[in-house]
């Protein structure tokens, strides 16, 4: 497999926090015994009041009570973790991502123990229990999403869209010598997407403004081709990520159908109120990715002002596009960047001027609405008991979301 290379400059500009030491974190299987969460504050969606000293009772997967501290009563065979000093939210989702690094090549050669540890260390440290891959080889990516889902390892979910389809002769320069499925006509764009769909994707993915060649134009897809490539995706009730570029990929995929742009847009313009009223009229849904431009730029050595003109653009699209109520979602490249932290992306989205529940809805309630996941997303009883633990209160200080102590998913202690 071929590893991502760097970007140039040129194309982009196109305890418990507060756990005594004796305290041994219990092995829960989540699969029959009751596990009790004591004593956190909880956010149990981004919309409702926060109980500030509650309790989460969790059986069989899945979330059983949810109430302050002295309204639940506890099974006497329950597990219990006292959770005094930090706070509970619903697990993380990271909706662009990549297998693509070298570290997960020859899935079925890793270890067990080698696949979960890289699993920790990239995802689940971060208190993601879900993730959209948009970009990796996907026979691979697969094996890896059934080594968990036969319990073999204990991780994430893992979604897939496998590798993007780009306009002729459009594969990105920075993956090649791979070259990425080409649209040429309808009949065979619909072919195509036909046969992908078929392969087990979640989605696809297409560059409306592949680069392929550094510092040339991006080239942009025929809005016919992607408007079959929407038709097709959706016939089969899947849907539609773009990588956009700038205003010209931007505009062709949102008038093609495309249900989610993949990226903001850095060698674009600023978006006014037709744009984005026109976005959300469609239902286009925006993943800002905004630290893969400041992270790429400090890699490639630009001096901090540079960086800060380069970001200003992608900046004022999120600020535009949440200002009028269209739906984030949280992504960050990773992957095809390596400082995995996503700290950062936090810390632009408040610049961008998102609240802290605006946030956590693009972690936890907006991508599980999007996807469809009707389990998801929300700390209540009957869902998917996929909890992040974390120290500080993220309400006061954004950063706090990267605290993360314990992960669960369906459950299931992940990451401690």
């Amino acid at each position: 497999m071929q590893r991502f290379v760097r970007i140039s400059v040129s194309v982009l500009l196109i305890s418990c926090a507060t756990f005594t030491a004796t305290y041994s974190v219990p092995s829960v299987s989540g699969e029959s015994r009751s596990l009790a969460l004591v004593g956190a504050k909880i956010y149990p969606s981004p919309t409702t009041t926060p109980i500030i000293n509650g309790t989460v009772l969790i059986k069989n997967g899945r979330i059983v009570a949810v109430a302050e501290k002295t309204q639940i009563k506890i099974p006497r065979d329950a597990t219990v973790i006292d959770c005094t000093g930090l706070t509970l939210v619903a697990g993380f989702w990271n909706s662009h991502v990549h297998f693509s690094e070298s570290k997960w090549e020859n899935a079925a050669r890793l270890s067990s123990a080698q696949l979960n540890q890289q699993l920790r260390d990239t995802f689940t440290r971060y208190g993601f229990t879900t993730v959209f891959d948009l970009g990796s080889p996907i026979e691979n990516t697969k094996l890896i999403r059934r080594r968990i889902e036969s319990g073999e390892v204990h991780s994430l979910r893992i979604l897939t869209t496998g590798t993007g389809l780009v306009p002729e002769g459009g594969t990105p320069f920075y993956v090649k010598p791979l070259k990425f499925p080409e649209v040429l006509n309808q009949e065979q764009t619909t072919s195509l997407v036909r046969a992908k769909i078929k392969h087990g994707l979640d989605a696809v993915k297409i560059f409306t403004g592949p680069t392929p060649f550094a510092g040339a134009q991006p080239l942009i897809m025929r809005l016919d081709l992607v408007k079959a490539i929407t038709a097709e995706a959706h016939r089969h009730g899947k849907l539609v990520f773009s990588h956009p570029e700038n205003d010209a990929g931007v505009n062709v995929a949102v008038d093609g159908g495309v249900d989610i742009l993949a990226h903001t847009a850095p060698t674009g313009s600023k978006w006014d109120e037709s744009q984005t009223i026109k976005m959300k009229r469609l239902k286009v849904t925006l993943i800002p990715t905004l630290s893969l431009f400041t992270k790429l730029g400090r890699s490639l050595g630009m001096p901090s002002p540079r960086i800060e003109e380069f970001i200003s653009t992608p900046l004022e699209q999120l600020r535009a596009y949440s200002n009028a109520g269209g739906q984030i979602i949280f992504g960050t490249d990773l992957g095809f960047i390596t400082d995995y932290d996503p700290t950062e992306e936090y810390l632009l989205m408040t610049r961008a001027g998102m609240s802290f529940r605006q946030i956590l809805a693009s972690l936890t309630t907006s991508p599980a609405q999007r996807f469809g996941f009707s389990t998801a997303g929300r700390i209540a009883p009957n869902m998917d008991a996929d909890v992040v633990l974390i120290a500080g209160d993220p309400e006061l200080d954004i950063k706090a979301l990267s605290k993360v102590k314990y992960v669960l998913r369906k459950g299931r202690i992940i990451y401690h």
